[in-house]
């Protein structure tokens, strides 16, 4: 029992560290880390409506500190449109709130992206009767993703 308490433990470990979580959905890019982003940050312009609050370039705030990190930047992105039907039911919900998206680079040199689903925010905070709302999320973020992957 405890031989297969140790390998499911190492599955998830692997299974984490290659970003493959309950709720996020990882997608390969052919382009760099940055250029990833900036094709993210047009996507989102070109669909209209969105703001982006913020790009968090991890790889230069460890500079700063003298450390060194492959390349991975976050960018922190919405319209709002989710927080009325969603905030009010779950108001703990707005922790994962705005929308997130994650670009990095492996240690093989691979750039993925990353996002949250709808319905991981579901699961998580038990929000339930906004399945309209939380599907969007999921289709919304999947198109740019696509957008900025391919």
């Amino acid at each position: 029992m405890q031989r297969i308490a140790v390998f499911t433990v190492a599955l998830l470990a692997t299974a984490v560290a290659h970003g493959q979580s309950p709720g996020v959905v990882v997608v390969p890019s052919p382009y760099p880390v940055a250029e990833t982003v900036d094709r993210l940050e047009s996507a989102l312009k070109a669909a209209g409506g969105f703001q982006i609050f913020a790009r968090v370039d991890f790889q230069a705030l460890a500079a700063t500190q003298g450390g060194k990190v492959l390349p991975e930047q976050l960018l922190l992105f919405g319209r709002g449109a989710v927080l009325e039907p969603i905030r009010p039911v779950t108001p703990v919900a707005a922790i994962d709130l705005p929308l997130k998206a994650l670009v990095w680079e492996d240690a093989s040199g691979k750039v993925w992206l990353a996002y949250n689903t709808g319905e991981y925010l579901a699961q998580r905070h038990g929000v339930q009767g906004r399945d309209e709302v939380l599907k969007r999320i999921t289709d919304v973020t999947a198109a740019l993703a696509k957008s900025a992957t391919q």
